[in-house]
């Protein structure tokens, strides 16, 4: 019996290659569009109560191919309260494409943080980086989380 495995295009890519980063990024859409259905974000923040906490999304910049949002759980509370992971991410509506383009130094992912001058490193960074991503969308997902729906805020001033 031949075996069909998930993510087919992960497995066949070379890893830190172009071609197998840039699938990375694909499955990352396809798990963030899972997690948000309606892609234009009609709310600037929202939460979604899983089963193990609740995780924050908050839109940083939205352009005519691109939005920018931040992604997180919170733990802790006042001045105890820190992110984690805490990512940063950037949605290329247009070539269905989510790339991680930041991870706080501060959180215990410092060594995937910051987004080097394109070379060769950048492979290196944005692998681990966009693999994290990747794994914790799943475990979003998993966890019951979603955007879509009634229980999250909507933008008055945006009509549809």
């Amino acid at each position: 019996m031949v075996r069909v495995k998930r993510n087919h295009w992960l497995a066949a890519a070379e890893p830190r290659s172009f071609t197998g980063l840039m699938g990375l990024y694909e499955s990352n859409y396809r798990r963030f569009e899972r997690l948000a259905p309606e892609l234009d974000l009609p709310f600037e923040h929202a939460r979604s109560v899983g089963a193990d906490a609740v995780l924050h999304l908050r839109v940083i910049e939205r352009c005519r191919y691109t939005t920018t949002v931040h992604l997180t759980y919170w733990f802790g509370e006042g001045d105890d309260a820190r992110a984690d992971p805490d990512l940063t991410l950037r949605l290329y509506r247009d070539a269905q494409l989510a790339e991680a383009i930041y991870c706080d130094a501060r959180s215990r992912y410092a060594s995937l943080a910051g987004v080097p001058d394109i070379d060769d490193a950048v492979l290196d960074s944005q692998w681990p980086r966009n693999l994290l991503l990747n794994k914790w969308l799943a475990y979003c997902l998993a966890q019951g989380h979603s955007f879509g729906g009634a229980h999250r805020p909507r933008d008055k001033s945006r009509r549809a």
